[in-house]
């Protein structure tokens, strides 16, 4: 079981414009979510991505990989809730994978402090949903799941430590608790699952480059 300090946050609407998710804060201000504008620095890249395998390849596996992603976090989210977890129901490649994060989060999660919760920043003018938000290995963290068919090099995932580091911010503004420390865990099918911690001011910095860069874009 794992020890559980929450603080509530306050559910923010959602809107979808032209494939782009926005939240609306309590105060009736739209930010585009965290997602999107860091998929500015994606695009170009799952283009280069679709031309080369073709469209009908591209969707079979990029629903597949959501459709994993999406149970495989389920299971951890879920587990961290201290959730009673029913494995019979549950595809072994997914098993496989939520048994591959288990053990990394029995042994350095220390205290949970959010599950799956919305968070905006005035200052950054963004907002999302972040997985889990808890002590890790002793210092307060943004701890992000991803699944994956192969391993990922750091260099090739910097969009991942881009987002977090605009988790830590947000949570930071709403809180008045900094946090440092950004976490990603991967599982791997077929091969060990990878952990990367990561400082949130090494990333912060692209993050904004990209906001400001969409606001030039959009006007949002």
């Amino acid at each position: 079981m794992f020890k559980h300090t929450l603080i509530d946050f306050d559910e923010l609407k959602t809107s979808n414009e032209n494939g782009s998710r926005y939240y609306v804060t309590p105060d009736g201000n739209k930010y585009p979510s965290v997602t999107t504008v860091c998929g500015l620095a994606t695009k170009d890249a799952i283009k280069a991505w679709r031309k080369r395998v073709g469209n009908e390849a591209a969707n079979r596996i990029s629903t597949r990989a959501s459709s994993r992603g999406t149970k495989v976090h389920k299971l951890c989210e879920d587990y961290v809730a201290n959730k009673e977890l029913d494995f019979k129901k549950v595809q072994p490649n997914n098993l496989f994978m939520f048994k591959q994060i288990k053990p990394i989060l029995d042994a350095y999660l220390e205290d949970v402090y959010a599950i799956e919760c919305p968070l905006y920043s005035d200052y950054l003018k963004t907002a999302g949903r972040v997985d889990l938000i808890g002590k890790f290995k002793g210092k307060p963290a943004i701890i992000d799941f991803k699944t994956a068919n192969k391993r990922k090099r750091r260099s090739y995932i910097g969009n991942y430590f881009m987002q977090e580091s605009a988790y830590a911010v947000m949570f930071e503004e709403r809180t008045e608790i900094p946090i440092t420390r950004l976490v990603t865990i991967i599982a791997v099918e077929e091969d060990e699952p990878q952990l990367f911690i990561e400082k949130r001011d090494d990333h912060i910095h692209l993050f904004q480059e990209y906001r400001n860069l969409y606001k030039e874009k959009y006007n949002v």
